[in-house]
């Protein structure tokens, strides 16, 4: 899914809502998770995942086209973890109804 496939789900979704509307509602809030991963916080949506900044020490990584030893630095990578519903959800198995769904109704 990309971002336009995004925000043309929330348009069928909320038909009330106009193109850019939709649009400025999903850069704000991808907008919004980047700026707290890059302050180190952590960001948990329910029944989806959670999302966090592991560091990853410096290490000897090798160079794929000549096979010479490269000195990696030091780094901090964003990581996702996936929530038991959304497991279940990929793997095909019935989820349990929870009182935290959001729906247009």
């Amino acid at each position: 899914m990309t971002k336009r496939d995004l925000i043309d789900e929330i348009l069928t979704r909320y038909p009330r809502l106009s193109g850019g509307e939709a649009e400025v509602v999903v850069n704000l809030v991808l907008d919004s998770m980047a700026d707290a991963l890059a302050h180190g916080r952590r960001i948990e949506i329910r029944g989806f995942g959670s999302f966090v900044v592991r560091r990853r020490p410096a290490r000897e990584g090798r160079n794929p086209r000549t096979g010479a030893p490269v000195a990696l630095p030091e780094r901090w990578v964003p990581f996702f973890k996936p929530g038991k519903e959304l497991k279940l959800r990929v793997s095909g198995k019935p989820v349990p109804n929870s009182a935290g769904d959001a729906s247009d109704g």
